[in-house]
């Protein structure tokens, strides 16, 4: 039995993910799963770079504006409202699209991770929830040293997560992947360093005229505080400690611009592992319909 066909629309920042899905499922009568890591967060518009109501061009879209800031949404929630989401599309006779470039919540949905099956444990948590970012690595070190070396050093969640899996299993287990019953189509877009870097610095321009430095101090002025907001990366981090005075507008700017550059390349290791995306320049879109019409058939 031949299996559902749902389409990857994935790459670095600012490669043009979004406007080329809003063009494809307008095409192939689709409907729109973010997978971005930021953008499931209500408040954090500007800075995550989160399609408008007008870009969406009445293309449903979901993964959008999920839980408040102040709430941690894991790989495991975005694999469970994904599957979900992807049914519910389907059952309209609909195309499902995945978009975004966080790359651990796309290869969930295409590899059908296997997740530690280990409850939130509240006592622990509560212990944990005030112990220093380094602290809390120690602990993981003790714990599970391999994970240790591999986990984001600057997000508590993250490490609170790890030490409460190890201190169930003993250690943190790898992540297993499954047969999944969807067919994928990854899409990969990509543009020159040179160009991409342009196009990096040009958007964190942009977007601080419109107001993203106002965003985040409004997130700060409704309860989400300053540890938080720098857990939530880049945009939020940088502008967080300049509205502390820790760094000046210009070392935020500086800062924030070779920050993301960095993430870019991060983000094309992470997927250049992957040898079944396809990849493609951002302005490459016929011959992208070309490889969706050749799978469709």
């Amino acid at each position: 039995m031949k299996k559902n066909l749902v389409i990857v629309i994935l790459g670095q920042t600012s490669t043009g993910k979004s406007d080329l899905a809003v063009e494809l499922a307008k095409k192939y009568k689709g409907e729109i799963i973010s997978a971005d890591s930021r953008q499931v967060y209500k408040g954090l518009n500007i800075g995550s770079g989160k399609i408008t109501k007008e870009e969406m061009q009445d293309i449903p879209h979901f993964g959008l504006d999920l839980v408040d800031p102040q709430t941690v949404y894991s790989m495991a929630d975005f694999k469970e409202y994904a599957f979900q989401k992807i049914e519910e599309i389907l059952s309209r006779d609909n195309t499902p699209f995945i978009v975004g470039g966080t790359g651990f919540f796309i290869q969930s949905i295409v590899d059908n991770f296997l997740l530690p099956d280990v409850p939130q444990n509240p006592e622990l948590r509560k212990q944990l929830e005030n112990e220093s970012l380094g602290s809390l690595q120690k602990k993981l070190e003790v714990l599970d040293p391999k994970k240790a070396k591999t986990i984001d050093t600057q997000n508590s969640h993250r490490l609170i997560r790890a030490i409460e899996i190890a201190t169930s299993l003993g250690f943190v287990p790898p992540v297993q992947k499954q047969s999944s019953p969807y067919e994928f189509l990854q899409i990969g877009l990509f543009l020159p360093k040179e160009e991409l870097q342009e196009k990096i610095k040009q958007r964190i321009l942009i977007r601080l005229e419109h107001g993203m430095i106002e965003e985040v101090q409004n997130l700060h002025n409704n309860g989400v505080s300053w540890k938080r907001l720098e857990e939530l990366g880049l945009e939020y981090r940088y502008i967080a400690q300049f509205l502390q005075n820790k760094i000046t507008k210009e070392e935020m700017i500086e800062t924030l611009t070779n920050k993301t550059n960095q993430f870019a390349k991060r983000q094309m290791t992470w997927f250049k592992r992957d040898e079944r995306i396809m990849w493609f320049k951002s302005n490459q879109n016929k011959e992208i319909e070309e490889e969706i019409k050749k799978i469709r058939t």
